[in-house]
């Protein structure tokens, strides 16, 4: 009796690796979900507020307040948002109008545990909008 039982479990050597192997690639990938996933989130949130912050700065370029008729020089405008992205370290674009400037701003994001996995650097990005206010 005592043969049978060191006969089966000579032959079942190993058996446990496999699944710990499996289980712990499943640990890893769940933990890259989490982390990268955070960091995905952390530069959607970076990205939103360049782009919003951007676009403010641009809208501060007014012209012909004393006019009565308040319009954004333009050239300033966009030249202002690309001067703050650059002060903060953000790749971005930005166009405006005579009432309104829009900035969209880009952040490419490392996948480090997800990495792992074959999975590839992701980009982040987002556009905003900013008019000037001007009192009734």
């Amino acid at each position: 009796m005592e043969n049978s039982v060191s006969c089966n479990s000579r032959y079942e050597l190993g058996s446990i690796s496999g699944f710990v192997m499996v289980l712990t690639m499943t640990f890893v990938a769940c933990a890259g979900l989490a982390f990268d996933g955070g960091r995905m989130i952390a530069a959607r949130a970076e990205a939103t507020d360049a782009a919003e912050n951007a676009a403010r700065a641009g809208a501060q370029q007014v012209t012909s307040l004393r006019s009565g008729s308040p319009r954004i020089d333009e050239k300033s405008a966009i030249t202002a948002a690309h001067q703050f992205l650059k002060s903060i370290g953000i790749t971005g674009a930005a166009t405006a109008d005579e009432n309104s400037v829009t900035v969209t701003t880009n952040i490419k994001v490392p996948m480090t545990l997800l990495g792992l996995f074959g999975v590839r650097d992701k980009s982040v990005s987002s556009v905003r909008s900013a008019q000037p206010f001007t009192s009734p």
